[in-house]
Formats: C-alpha cells, structure tokens, sequence
C-alpha cells in the first residue's frame, strides 16, 4: 500500500513541473475515486472553475454501466471538453495530481483532447 506521505510528495511534485512550463494556460484537474472520476478547468490565477464535470450528473449517470472504468472517463473527458469551449477555453494543461497517466486518467485526456481541448 502506498503511504500518504508518498502520494502527497508525488501529487505536489506534478504540480510544480506544471507551474513552470503553464505559462498563461489554465489547469485540467483530475479526481479519480474508487467510483466515479471528477474533472474541472481551473483558473489559477483568479481562482475560478470555469467548467466541470463528473461521472455523477444526471444525463452521465443515466447511461454509464459504472462510474469507475475506461467508458465512463471518457464520458466525462467529452463533456468537459464542450463545456470548456463554450466557456472559451482552448489551450489548457493537464494536471494527473498524484496518478499515474495509464487507464481512466489516460482515457479522460484522450477524450478531452479529441473534444477539442490543446494541451
């Protein structure tokens, strides 16, 4: 099992590297729970969240099997690419946090890239 303290130093050493080469992007964030996946566009610079979206909204939850497989990620990866560029947002950096780019995480940024998001 992998301590707290490991994910911790893992998921803020991500974070940096992505602090030096963002720029002006803004940031694709990721949660990934044992059930459902989260994801949002945020601005850090004023601290907003200009879209999100989740395997746990009515119009997903109705047409997934489950919240927690390949299918649903990309699911959401599409939605919150339409939703971002309504919102304006072309070009963004992708933050995995603490997990690794394989699976569910590699699913939702494939499918948000197809949605027309740059990263």
């Amino acid at each position: 099992m992998v301590s707290r303290k490991s994910v911790t130093r893992r998921a803020s050493r991500v974070r940096r590297k992505l602090k030096m080469v963002a720029g002006e992007r803004l940031r694709l964030s990721i949660y990934r729970s044992s059930k459902n996946i989260y994801a949002q566009v945020i601005d850090d610079a004023k601290g907003h969240t200009l879209a999100s979206a989740s395997t746990l909204e009515k119009d997903l939850k109705g047409k997934l099997k489950t919240g927690a497989d390949t299918a649903a990620a990309s699911e959401v990866g599409k939605l919150l690419a339409e939703r971002a560029k309504k919102a304006g947002v072309e070009k963004v950096i992708f933050d995995r946090g603490a997990y690794l780019y394989h699976g569910r995480v590699k699913a939702l940024a494939d499918a948000a890239r197809e949605g027309g998001l740059n990263f």
